[in-house]
């Protein structure tokens, strides 16, 4: 271990994470137009210094310069006098010279034409970026959707990435501010490679086509298993009918969610309850709003097993509420009574603040019971 190596351990210093060479897309293929000209350079910058020690008697340095401010045309004279001769050779010298660099500038400008150069070089610096990714989501394919998901991603500081096979895919990203992008096949190896898959928290399907959604989440659970990951990714899918709902959840989604049913569930929801109308977009959806909703599991060794819900005294010592509970097998029980019983792995709906909910879990996970009881 080298002293560099060894100071940096000490100050706790770490390096950023670095793409797996592989994964890069290489510049070079893309640089081989430019090999002509620059051995015509070459070339010409050693036949000019031949020329001039030879026919002038010049010193190697003063030919190599003689030489360079000639085939540049740049104008500075001639650093010794020469004969008719090496007038002669200085004539071709710069004809010679012009024709390389048109030429070079002629396929600069077209290789520039092309963007393919450009594009590479983007892509690369992006990848830097997602490297360094965790716990995001990838967003598979731009439509009003993404548009609309990645809008909240983006409110509650959750990052993201989002993945298009479409060249659109670059102005859509500066339209729609997607700070993390890649034009590549969602479903292909190579693209959830590069994504930094492994590190996701979770990846959304929101293609208009079912058949891109069924082959993405095959796909990702595919991933899974090939890269020996320690926890599946929660998938959320988008469906148009319920049929189609039940096949990508048989095929491994953990959500899908139908834009026809919950429009429906909406507009009738607000036909019996008028007065109800905003109370989703203000209670659950702002994340702005001091209450929230979430499932707390109980854990097998939780003090709170076997007890009733009125002996764990929760809303007194955290200020929540639980308005739901969900029995190990799916039952659910709403509204419960105090009589009820916490059981094993059961699921808790608790309503509260976010700082309620977090000391709720706390003290569901406790093995003891708990020293605020005493207090209440």
């Amino acid at each position: 271990m080298n002293l560099l190596e060894r100071i940096r351990r000490f100050l706790n210093w770490e390096t950023a994470p670095k793409p797996d060479p592989k994964l890069l897309p290489e510049v070079y293929p893309h640089l081989k137009p430019f090999r002509l000209p620059l051995l015509l350079t070459v070339t010409v910058m050693l036949l000019g210094t031949l020329g001039y020690v030879i026919i002038e008697d010049f010193p190697i340095f003063d030919a190599i310069y003689q030489t360079a401010i000639t085939f540049t045309t740049v104008g500075f004279g001639e650093v010794h006098p020469i004969s008719d001769v090496g007038k002669i050779f200085t004539i071709n010298l710069i004809i010679a010279g012009f024709a390389v660099f048109s030429s070079a500038v002629g396929i600069l400008v077209s290789e520039l034409n092309k963007g393919k150069i450009v594009s590479i070089l983007k892509e690369r610096r992006m990848l830097y970026k997602i490297v360094r990714l965790k716990k995001h989501y990838v967003v598979c394919y731009h439509n009003d959707y993404t548009i609309e998901v990645t809008s909240e991603l983006r409110k509650n500081h959750i990052p993201f990435i989002v993945i298009d096979p479409r060249p659109e895919i670059h102005e859509w990203a500066l339209e729609y501010k997607y700070p993390y992008y890649l034009q590549a096949e969602p479903h292909a190896e190579l693209a959830m490679l590069k994504a930094h898959l492994s590190s996701a928290k979770g990846l959304i399907a929101l293609s208009d086509l079912l058949a891109d959604n069924i082959a993405l989440i095959a796909s990702v659970r595919l991933f899974e298993k090939e890269h020996f990951l320690p926890r599946p990714y929660y998938i959320i899918s988008s469906a148009e009918n319920m049929s189609d709902v039940e096949k990508l959840k048989k095929l491994g989604a953990d959500t899908v969610v139908s834009p026809t049913k919950l429009t429906a569930q909406r507009v009738s929801a607000m036909a019996a309850r008028p007065d109800m109308e905003n109370m989703l977009e203000e209670f659950l959806y702002k994340s702005d709003n001091p209450l929230d909703m979430q499932e707390i599991v109980v854990p097998k060794y939780s003090w709170a097993v076997l007890k009733k819900l009125k002996e764990t005294h929760i809303r007194q010592m955290t200020n929540t509420s639980v308005v739901g509970i969900t029995k190990k097998d799916g039952k659910f029980i709403s509204m419960p009574k105090g009589d009820v019983l916490v059981t094993s792995e059961c699921r808790l709906l608790v309503i509260g603040t976010q700082k309620g909910i977090e000391t709720t879990k706390g003290l569901l996970r406790q093995r003891v019971k708990p020293k605020e009881l005493k207090f209440v």
